[in-house]
């Protein structure tokens, strides 16, 4: 069994390292809010009191952290602390110049970066059942397999550095994209006389049924907006999947649509609030939301 640190505990890193740790790994553990790392510790985690202490000795770190900037700086601690011939895998939604970046400075150390975000959300974390997207070199990502197979259920490796974070980056703005289409559908039924609860249940019966209609819909009717993700991280991804369009010369209208709606969300209701808001924000626009519809205002 492997020495493994784990930094970052939110709700992708807390399922990940008590997934190794039940897979009988030594999993190191550190984040900014002590409360996270105490519910490790619980499963069997060891407490670290910062990044750098936690990668001493890992022969793989994790990471799971909310953006470039926090990536960057988390990079630049523990790189230097981090053994020669050990993995890092980072499992954030990134950008491709700061993983090609840090993919730079690790080859300087000897250490083997890999950009390996995931999809599955947090109870894909929790059961161990995320996919993985993973860049980087073929040798390295097969000498962390059983690691990753600890973690998730399907892990694809899907070119060199950066193709991780371009494959997710693709497919998170589809989950996005359909948010926003699903509340105009509801929205289009229940103006002209449907109700809510019944517009929504012939979406998921339907050719237009998806994990987002099943998971989201209830959320939106409830006026819950699914708290668990905050619109911070959703205008981040859209933000970069723009970029990331911009780069490559991909001319996409509707992504780019979505993307300044969960902007103006976050720019409404503040970063830490529900990312489902944007939903709120369309249904505003419309003067009719659905959850005062059914007189279940919270």
């Amino acid at each position: 069994m492997a020495t493994v640190a784990v930094i970052g505990l939110g709700n992708i890193g807390g399922g990940v390292a008590a997934n190794l740790v039940a897979a009988g790994h030594r999993v190191q553990v550190a984040d900014l809010d002590t409360s996270r790392v105490t519910d490790l510790v619980q499963t069997g985690a060891v407490a670290c009191d910062s990044a750098t202490q936690a990668v001493e000795g890992a022969e793989a770190t994790f990471t799971s952290l909310p953006g470039p900037a926090q990536i960057t700086t988390v990079g630049n601690e523990i790189l230097p602390a981090m053994a020669t011939g050990s993995s890092w895998i980072e499992l954030s939604t990134n950008d491709i110049a700061t993983a090609q970046a840090l993919h730079a400075q690790a080859q300087t150390l000897d250490i083997a970066y890999l950009d390996a975000p995931v999809s599955g959300g947090p109870e894909g974390a929790a059961a161990g059942t995320l996919s993985i997207f993973v860049g980087g070199q073929g040798d390295h990502v097969d000498a962390v397999r059983p690691l990753l197979g600890a973690i998730g259920t399907k892990v694809d490796h899907v070119g060199p550095t950066g193709a991780g974070i371009a494959a997710k980056i693709a497919q998170v703005t589809l989950c996005y994209t359909q948010t926003v289409t699903l509340i105009e559908a509801m929205l289009l039924g229940v103006k002209a006389g449907v109700e809510p609860h019944l517009m929504l249940d012939i979406i998921q019966n339907s050719a237009g049924g998806s994990y987002v209609a099943d998971t989201y819909g209830p959320e939106i009717l409830a006026g819950t907006y699914d708290a668990s993700f905050p619109i911070s991280h959703a205008a981040k991804d859209m933000r970069l999947a723009t970029e990331l369009a911009a780069s490559v010369g991909a001319d996409l209208p509707f992504m780019a649509e979505v993307a300044a709606l969960y902007a103006d969300t976050e720019s409404a209701y503040g970063p830490t609030a529900a990312h489902l808001l944007a939903a709120q924000l369309r249904e505003r626009a419309n003067d009719l939301v659905l959850h005062e519809q059914l007189g279940t205002n919270q």
